[in-house]
């Protein structure tokens, strides 16, 4: 049986292909159309994993869409005659969307893949969040959090899944509906901090770091406990609206309320530093200060969760559980014995949520447990010629052993290089087949690849990869299994001893986003962390996704080039191949570098 999954319209569009109840291969629309955050159907991707499975559109034995669009589409008519008179205009948008194509999408989707419609299929929006988790792990039942913006109605869902010999079982136990929501929370502050939504969230996370929560126990008074006797779909938690302005309009998420309580907002794509100004100072408080109330009610409902399933394991999904910082608070609380995470939990992961479930309820087999994320294409390298790159001198490595070593010799040198090998990582974050790489030592070496290679704000960090026997070492503070850490799922603390030398991979806290490397993991990138080590005695780098200030990771080698050149990298290595940029024209060395205005929200 071939499933495919199919997440789109909105953001992050995606797709997964399942074959005989076994997830062989997942990638976002973005990758392909080279539009970041592309919610167009996803021909291109559905396209390049058939293709690549040796399949045909006509061998498809179901699509599965993520979601329930006329359930949706219902709330959106209900919170508009809600909020009438307000939210006119809004609704006129949304209406016009909506008839427009949202309504048609079973139309829309047999024509644009070229099956019939009888064999489109849709799954509830949290289902395909919590499946996503569940059916990619090696685990027999669970407790589900499901915690996003908003998927039909439900914005936060606790319930249990578990997989027996009926079939998989979901259980909704509780649920918070819209327009309470700690996803569009956080997306309101950060659309006030002047980030985009759906893009500047983790911008918003990083800058918290630089502030004090002193406007936590504020924003947590707008985040009420709900009444016992509030209706079902506030049983959690309810914001105060009167701060907020989501269910009724389109461009703005809050209301002058919040402005009386945090001050004035910063306009949005205005450049932004953390420069220690008052506002930027205010800025990075609010920040803190959201963070802090999120983690807060996060763990409220991991114990809320334990209370009502009785349950070790949590299967912990949606858009919210993109935030590494609260996933490792949940980790080490210990209301959980497991915190499992899927790589890709925001809406692209539904995708494969929304097909894993279908195939478990049409008697296919168990998916085996997802081990590393590489579920995209591979680098369309030939092994007889390097990529057509007039602006490198390329080199061909003998074997994998003298690559490593060429590229580790680079690194040591303080050569800012390009990653390319493998399979595509499933997910935002870059797991070494489609990296930036660097040495993580060196004061200026932050400062330098934000501004001059991804030109982006000063205030981000970097994430370091560690090899596995050395992480306890160099870092503290790990959850249980290192499962979340092993995929970038989750912050640390760097130990002191290390920060100076992994000082460009460690946060203003003392905290690192780090990816615990295992040789299964990604073999060639567990050989080229050894050779480096063996010339520099640092057992990690500086691991940052391979693209630039607003592109999508890049996929191919056609990508890779282009991207190389934009950032200006110093090298490029695509397997057996080393291509070297002259000195004159790469980017500068740590210490060198000069402010540009291109760090931009």
């Amino acid at each position: 049986m071939n499933v495919c999954g199919v997440s789109a319209q909105y953001h992050d569009a995606a797709t997964a292909l399942v074959v005989d109840g076994q997830l062989v291969s997942a990638a976002q629309e973005e990758r392909f159309s080279r539009r970041k955050g592309d919610p167009s159907i996803p021909v291109r991707a559905v396209r390049r994993l058939l293709d690549d499975a040796g399949l045909a559109p006509g061998d498809l034995d179901a699509v599965v869409f993520y979601e329930k669009p006329f359930q949706k589409f219902f709330r959106i008519v209900a919170s508009s005659v809600a909020n009438a008179p307000f939210g006119l205009t809004a609704f006129r948008a949304a209406l016009h969307a909506w008839f427009e194509s949202r309504l048609w999408i079973r139309t829309d989707l047999a024509r644009a893949l070229e099956v019939p419609r009888e064999r489109i299929a849709f799954s509830d929006h949290h289902l395909s969040h919590a499946a996503a988790v569940f059916l990619t792990h090696d685990v027999g039942s669970a407790a589900t959090l499901v915690v996003d913006g908003v998927g039909e109605w439900a914005t936060t869902t606790l319930g249990r899944m578990r997989r027996d010999d009926d079939g998989l079982r979901y259980e909704v136990l509780e649920t918070v509906d819209f327009p309470h929501s700690l996803g569009l929370l956080y997306s309101a502050i950060t659309a006030y901090l002047g980030f985009e939504v759906n893009e500047g969230e983790y911008k918003v996370m990083g800058l918290a770091a630089h502030g004090e929560p002193r406007f936590a126990e504020e924003i947590g008074a707008l985040v009420e406990a709900a009444a016992d006797d509030a209706p079902r779909g506030t049983g959690g938690f309810r914001l105060d609206l009167r701060a907020f302005a989501h269910d009724r309009s389109v461009q703005k998420g809050w209301s002058r309320r919040l402005e009386t309580i945090l001050g004035p907002p910063n306009p949005p794509h205005r450049p932004f530093a953390a420069d220690g100004s008052e506002d930027a100072r205010r800025y990075a408080d609010v920040a803190a200060s959201l963070q802090r109330v999120l983690e807060e009610r996060l763990l409220r409902l991991a114990r809320r969760a334990r209370e009502l399933t009785g349950e070790s394991t949590l299967c912990y999904g949606g858009g919210v559980a993109l935030n590494a910082v609260a996933n490792g608070v949940l980790a080490r609380s210990g209301v959980f014995e497991r915190l499992l995470v899927h790589p890709a939990s925001g809406d692209a992961g539904g995708a494969v949520g929304a097909a894993l479930a279908w195939a478990a309820t049409h008697g296919e087999p168990r998916a085996a447990p997802l081990g590393a994320p590489l579920l995209g294409t591979t680098p369309d390298v030939r092994d007889d010629a390097p990529p057509d790159a007039d602006d490198l001198a390329w080199e061909r490595a003998d074997d994998q052993d003298a690559l490593c070593e060429r590229v580790a010799e680079l690194l040591a040198d303080d050569r800012v290089l390009g990653w390319v090998h493998g399979r595509a990582e499933w997910g935002p974050r870059a797991l070494g087949a489609r990296s930036i790489l660097a040495r993580p030592d060196g004061p200026d070496q932050q400062a330098r690849l934000n501004r001059m290679v991804k030109e982006r704000e000063d205030f981000r960090p970097f994430a370091p990869v560690v090899l596995a026997h050395r992480a306890d070492e160099l870092f503290e503070g790990f959850g249980p299994g290192r499962a979340l850490e092993r995929r970038m799922l989750s912050v640390v603390t760097v130990r002191p001893a290390w920060r100076e030398r992994l000082a460009a991979a460690t946060h203003v806290d003392g905290s690192a986003r780090v990816q615990v490397l295992h040789e299964e993991d990604a073999p060639l990138l567990h050989r080229l962390l050894l050779a480096f080590e063996r010339r520099t005695s640092l057992p990690a780098l500086l691991n940052t996704s391979f693209n630039h200030a607003g592109e999508p990771i890049v996929d191919s080698v056609t990508d890779a080039v282009a991207s190389a050149r934009r950032c200006r990298l110093d090298a490029l290595a695509i397997p057996p191949y080393v291509g070297l940029r002259s000195r004159a024209d790469a980017v500068p060395r740590a210490g060198d570098t000069t402010p540009t205005d291109a760090t931009r929200c």
